[in-house]
């Protein structure tokens, strides 16, 4: 109940508070949810490919927020289990006006099963690209925690594609998820430096 209350009050907030980021948002995550870990470093670049083979460029989602996921065919119960939890998540947001601001991206092998649930209007199912494979980008994406342990990671990128936390498992509160997510949706976009203007020129 307590939920659905919380939920009801983001679905009429959330625009009135556009200007209001909160400042102490990563502070205050890291007190109340064990599984938070801050995102203090860059997100290295990856290539992600759609189902149709479409390369993805998580650019081009630049103006949204990403809950960028893993889901490797041998990883077992503890991928299934976070699957099952973000896609509450993306039920929960999906019944506020966030929803047009937040994209859930699973990066999944061919032979991962499926998740049931997922709603496909802000959910992909990619694979890795550039001829990384899922563990490769696993790897390469786990050496941005400080935190040595084999649990599934939730990485939540904010607008800009700036690399905000980690959610560490399937252990977290959902609605310290969706709060964290909500308080991202009402921070303005870092402006592009002039390296990323220069780059967005270039071929």
């Amino acid at each position: 109940m307590r939920t659905l209350l919380l939920l009801a009050i983001l679905s009429i907030a959330t625009p009135a508070l556009a200007n209001h980021p909160g400042e102490r948002l990563d502070e205050t995550m890291g007190e109340k949810e064990p599984a938070f870990e801050i995102a203090d470093q860059p997100l290295p670049a990856i290539e992600l490919m759609s189902a149709n083979g479409v390369e993805l460029d998580l650019r081009d989602l630049a103006d949204s927020i990403i809950v960028l996921s893993f889901f490797p065919d041998e990883c077992g119960s503890p991928c299934t289990e976070q699957q099952a939890l973000l896609v509450e998540v993306q039920k929960s947001i999906n019944i506020t006006p966030m929803r047009e601001m937040v994209t859930f991206l699973t990066v999944a092998s061919p032979e991962a099963p499926a998740v049931e649930g997922w709603d496909g209007t802000n959910w992909l199912r990619v694979t890795a690209g550039g001829g990384d494979t899922i563990t490769e980008l696993i790897a390469e994406l786990g050496e941005l925690s400080r935190r040595n342990q084999g649990a599934p990671m939730a990485h939540i990128i904010a607008r800009g594609t700036r690399h905000a936390a980690i959610f560490h498992g399937a252990d977290f509160e959902r609605i310290n998820m969706i709060l964290y997510i909500n308080g991202l949706t009402n921070a303005h976009p870092p402006e592009p430096s002039m390296l990323d203007r220069i780059l967005e020129w270039l071929p």
